[in-house]
């Protein structure tokens, strides 16, 4: 081979490594969010679906560097060509990624378990291959490029990765439903196995270009300490856990849909990004400072409780994220090793990644009776740096330095610790049980003159103890309310037959009488066993009360026609707002179980946003006539609540009980689909 052609062949190599790397991030990061989006409404919209999502991409990550690792120290250059060019000829002949129908859980499914299943055989064998990818290349680029250090290609791969993530929910989800996404990923695929495969076919002939090193090369490897191993694994480790805690908190608060997944998510892409690309990108001073405002900006607003705007808490949540990845992130890159160790590296930093995302996905709802995660990882992240520091000669922190920057530290320490255990504190007192599972934080609190039940920070029911006034509706479902107006006044004279979507205490079977059938619908088992339990609700409805089990959305696809005189829509996780009960496949679904002058009550209380533009274009859509009912506190136990009615009975909206509480809408509308949710178009206007 001649010079000339020598140099072509190494420059073309060049462009084909870049364009592989680039293919294959952008691969992973697409499908995170699509298969996350289309399981969603089998698993009642729960923010738990992208936590479990979220462990299975990084212990399948973890398993794809375990493989680059173990190749390229084992196998020779043909063999690592041969083999994974099988593999990937075999991921391409595979089916569709999106998982069919049959996939649905049934209700007595674990969900954590069934999403893990469902991913891995939908998607596993390409995931673990995109997943590979990345150290693999850059450990085939050291043999075909001589001299030149591959980290910019981890960098290059984040970058793509960002661009994956962010152009999906402002460029595909909006263009393509489901099925259209997934083929479309499917053919990129396919153009990314051609790409590696090409890239493995130059990897098995580098022998030409590059000679392995001379054992008296003048260049010195300086082998990893044994401090850096544990330290490669635990700052990814951290930065993973405090991602899906943020991730967790916001849903938790706002809602579960694509673009709150997307933006942690990027803002955990930004931070490898910046740090990997090059050195002067991490100032250890700033970030470290930035970290710690940012964290007592968020347990500051956590101890201001949820009547915080939402801008402000989603501007510390994503500070404490973007900050401590950076901090986590600049940290690793000042331990990264010689190339020579990069696949050591490299399946260091993806196993933190995978324990992070099993701490936070199967350890933390065993541990923890709460969203405790959070608070932790505030707490490590801003110690954990600072034993790097303390390590590193050219740091203030260093023993060899004065005292008054660690006397600083502590002391932020402490404040910091004391915030996070007073908020702890607060979340727990009154507590008399609590329950955590993959649908959320559920608690029971008992005062003495009042049981309330809160999913999450927020309330969910609440009952007199005073047998008096036990069979008096409070919170959200009094009589002048809009579920209890519609319940209980304007009625018709014979027995109804009343869906709810949503559980709660079950305050809203104080409205049934003897003769009527309620059938409440709740996905999480242990609500009903705290309702059971804690409140009287059920045990003294005189009608017939049924709890059937599993997601309302999913139950009532399956039911034949009920002819509901009324579907309650009541389903919250905490302030979330479960969106797949809200788009125009779930109406569709509602309307054939109601009949044909049924009412639809839905639930739109909430602090962050304004739901009743989306009840609006769904009534527009099928036909039906909307009114708004708005009710305030009172000293009965009432809280403020906001019902919309939705029916083709527009005498029954007329009726003049509704005149004092009814609220005018602006009409705007927002249709909400499966494949589109636009969750800035209703933002409260007030934030």
């Amino acid at each position: 081979m001649t010079l000339g052609s020598s140099t072509g062949y190494a420059a073309d190599c060049c462009i084909m490594f870049a364009l592989t790397t680039f293919l294959s991030a952008f691969l992973l990061f697409q499908v995170q969010p699509l298969l996350s989006k289309a399981i969603l409404p089998w698993f009642g919209g729960s923010p738990a679906v992208w936590t479990v999502c979220m462990l299975f991409f990084q212990v399948t990550l973890f398993v794809g560097y375990l493989y680059s690792h173990l190749a390229t120290r084992y196998l020779s250059k043909t063999g690592q060509a041969a083999l994974h060019v099988v593999l990937l000829l075999v991921a391409t002949l595979l089916g569709p990624i999106t998982p069919a129908a049959s996939w649905k859980p049934g209700p007595a499914d674990d969900p954590t378990m069934h999403i893990l299943m469902l991913l891995t055989v939908c998607v596993g064998l390409p995931y673990f291959l995109l997943s590979a990818t990345g150290p693999l290349l850059q450990a085939w680029f050291t043999r075909t490029k001589a001299g030149v250090l591959p980290y910019r290609l981890y960098a290059l791969s984040n970058a793509s990765s960002l661009i994956a993530l962010l152009s999906y929910p402002f460029a595909f989800e909006p263009a393509f439903d489901i099925a259209r996404q997934g083929q479309l990923w499917s053919w990129g695929f396919i153009a990314f196995a051609i790409c590696c495969a090409v890239c493995a076919g130059a990897n098995a002939k580098s022998k030409t270009l590059l000679a392995e090193p001379a054992a008296d090369s003048a260049e010195i490897v300086i082998a990893p300490t044994r401090a850096d191993w544990p330290m490669w694994i635990a700052l990814p480790m951290t930065a993973c856990v405090l991602l899906i805690a943020a991730t967790n908190q916001i849903c938790q608060e706002v809602a579960v849909i694509p673009f709150l997944w997307v933006v942690p998510l990027a803002l955990y892409l930004l931070s490898f990004i910046l740090t990997f690309e090059n050195s002067r990108w991490y100032r250890r001073s700033w970030f470290y400072s930035g970290l710690l405002l940012c964290a007592f900006a968020s347990v500051w607003l956590m101890l201001e409780g949820g009547q915080v705007p939402i801008m402000r808490q989603l501007a510390a949540n994503f500070g404490m994220l973007f900050f401590g990845c950076m901090v986590c992130h600049g940290e690793l890159v000042k331990l990264k090793p010689h190339p020579r160790h990069l696949t050591s590296f490299y399946l260091c930093l993806s196993a933190g990644g995978a324990l992070g995302g099993m701490f936070v996905g199967l350890l933390a709802p065993r541990l923890f009776t709460g969203y405790f995660e959070w608070h932790l990882a505030i707490l490590v992240t801003c110690v954990l740096p600072a034993d790097v520091m303390f390590r590193d000669v050219g740091s203030l922190l260093n023993r060899r330095r004065v005292l008054w920057g660690w006397t600083v530290l502590v002391a932020v320490f402490a404040m910091l610790s004391i915030g996070l255990g007073k908020h702890l504190k607060a979340m727990t007192e009154f507590s008399a049980d609590a329950s955590r599972n993959f649908f959320g934080v559920l608690k029971i609190e008992i005062n003495d003159d009042s049981v309330k039940m809160k999913h999450g920070g927020v309330l969910h029911g609440m009952q007199w103890r005073d047998p008096a006034k036990r069979r008096i509706a409070t919170t959200y479902y009094a009589e002048d309310s809009g579920v209890g107006m519609i319940l209980k006044q304007c009625r018709p004279d014979r027995p109804i037959k009343v869906g709810l979507v949503g559980l709660g205490a079950g305050t809203t079977a104080v409205y049934g009488r003897a003769g009527d059938h309620f059938r409440f619908y709740e996905i999480n088992p242990d609500v009903e066993r705290f309702a059971k339990q804690y409140f009287s609700y059920l045990s003294d409805c005189p009608a017939k009360v049924e709890v059937v089990l599993g997601d309302a959305r999913l139950q009532l696809e399956q039911e034949s026609p009920q002819e509901y005189d009324v579907l309650v829509l009541d389903a919250f996780s905490g302030d979330g707002v479960p969106v797949h009960l809200l788009t125009s496949e779930a109406f569709d679904i509602y309307r054939k179980q109601l009949q044909s002058n049924g009412v639809i009550a839905a639930h739109v209380s909430n602090r962050h946003l304004d739901l009743k533009p989306v009840l609006l274009a769904q009534a527009e859509r099928l036909g039906q006539q909307m009114l708004t009912v708005v009710k305030h506190s009172d000293s009965e136990g009432a809280a403020t609540s906001e019902w919309v009615l939705l029916s083709r009975d527009t005498a029954l909206l007329s009726r003049k009980e509704f005149e004092n509480h009814k609220s005018a809408s602006d009409g705007r509308k927002v249709l909400w689909t499966d494949d589109r949710s636009d969750l800035m178009a209703i933002l409260m206007k007030r934030e």
